[in-house]
């Protein structure tokens, strides 16, 4: 518990400087957090629209869909807020640049993960709580089992990133692979899971993991089932293990860049 303790006492200090200098330009913090709660707003208008056509979909109506796009964008929000550094990993990678944070104590994944902060990031998680709260109206068991289920989706995330960054120890230059899968995963993690079917869906539980985002939280909201929710988590603790082991792994790969940098 004591090394739990100190690794979120190190979380809660690297996100309280990263937003001190995300904030050092409020303009263009605030606009972008603005800009990306807004750009999903207009995707749940678009489900809105849908649904007042076709009451059901599959077995969903408009609440599951609500519900998919808050867990997606407060999880997704939630952990690149935190964990911003997860999205530039095969960057550092490629280029040599993991020198700098070999020199911290403790371990070297979560300075690097906790070295920035994505400013839209904000956005997305804002939006997922409030519109959960606007739209749904959950009484306080559905918001306790939200918020512990968005939880478990950051760590998904970010866990999806450090396994698809790491492949750049591998492949070199992995950036755009990386970027792609992720994009895949977001695109996945936002439709609803009873539209794919067959070999998409196999996908869906391995390769792009977005069933533990788009299926078994928003069926443990709707039936208050914990077993359900125990399933999510485990994905996402699946997930994370197995980025954190393909990291490690090619670590032993690593070549430094040679680069002198200071960091203040």
């Amino acid at each position: 518990m004591s090394v739990l303790t100190n690794y979120l006492k190190l979380a809660f200090a690297y996100t309280k400087l990263n937003l001190d200098a995300q904030l050092e330009y409020r303009g263009a913090f605030f606009s972008q957090v603005v800009a990306m709660f807004v750009n999903n707003i207009v995707w749940v208008w678009f489900w809105v629209l849908f649904f007042s056509r076709f009451k059901v979909l599959r077995g969903w109506d408009i609440n599951d869909v609500v519900t998919l796009w808050c867990i997606a964008a407060s999880g997704f929000g939630l952990a690149h807020t935190v964990c911003g550094n997860a999205l530039q990993l095969p960057v550092l990678i490629a280029r040599g640049q993991l020198d700098v944070w070999m020199l911290y104590p403790r371990a070297l994944l979560p300075h690097i993960l906790l070295g920035r902060m994505s400013a839209t990031a904000w956005g997305d998680a804002i939006f997922g709580y409030v519109v959960y709260l606007i739209f749904i109206k959950p009484d306080l068991q559905h918001f306790s089992l939200f918020v512990a289920l968005t939880v478990s989706v950051a760590f998904l995330f970010v866990g999806f990133s450090i396994f698809t960054g790491s492949l750049t120890f591998f492949l070199g230059n992995s950036e755009s692979l990386a970027e792609q899968w992720r994009y895949a995963m977001i695109t996945f993690s936002t439709y609803p899971a009873t539209l794919f079917e067959g070999g998409v869906k196999i996908i869906l539980y391995t390769l792009i993991p977005a069933m533990f985002v788009s299926y078994y939280p928003i069926i443990a909201l709707r039936e208050m089932s914990l077993f359900n929710a125990a399933i999510a988590v485990a994905g996402s603790a699946g997930v994370v293990a197995a980025g954190v082991f393909v990291f490690y792994f090619g670590l032993r790969r690593y070549e430094s860049g040679n680069l002198m940098e200071m960091r203040g």
